[in-house]
């Protein structure tokens, strides 16, 4: 009977360590909106160019942000605006920048990369671009 319990004892004990070491893994990515703050190097689908952005915080706004030379429209071009939702960004809805440039999309942080997928429109072509944000 001592056997047992010895046994029934270990077998808690070590069923407790066991299960105190599977924790979950915590996400390395901040979901503020001060992880998009700062310089960015950009590669990009539609212009095949590398460039960079510099993302500032909007000071009228918790979680506003301003994109300067989205899409490579110059550092001069007003700034796209957008929003920053836990890991993801937006950009504010049919707004113009550079040279009469309508945009849309949105992008993903994943560590020290944005992922973006986002709409040009000139009033003539709409083109889809695909760009990627690495932290400087």
């Amino acid at each position: 009977m001592k056997n047992i319990k010895t046994f029934i004892t270990f077998f808690l004990l070590s069923l407790t360590v066991v299960f105190a070491g599977c924790t979950k893994d915590e996400d390395t990515t901040p979901s503020s909106r001060d992880a998009f703050l700062g310089k960015w190097s950009v590669t990009e689908t539609w212009t095949k160019l590398s460039y960079e952005v510099t993302i500032s915080a909007d000071p009228s706004s918790s979680n506003g942000v301003f994109i300067y030379n989205f899409a490579g429209t110059g550092s001069s071009s007003v700034p796209a605006g957008a929003v920053v939702e836990g890991t993801s960004i937006n950009l504010d809805a049919n707004q113009v920048i550079g040279t009469g440039l309508k945009i849309n999309g949105s992008g993903i942080l994943s560590g020290t990369k944005i992922s973006w997928n986002y709409t040009l429109n000139d009033g003539a072509t709409l083109i889809n671009a695909v760009a990627t944000y690495t932290k400087q």
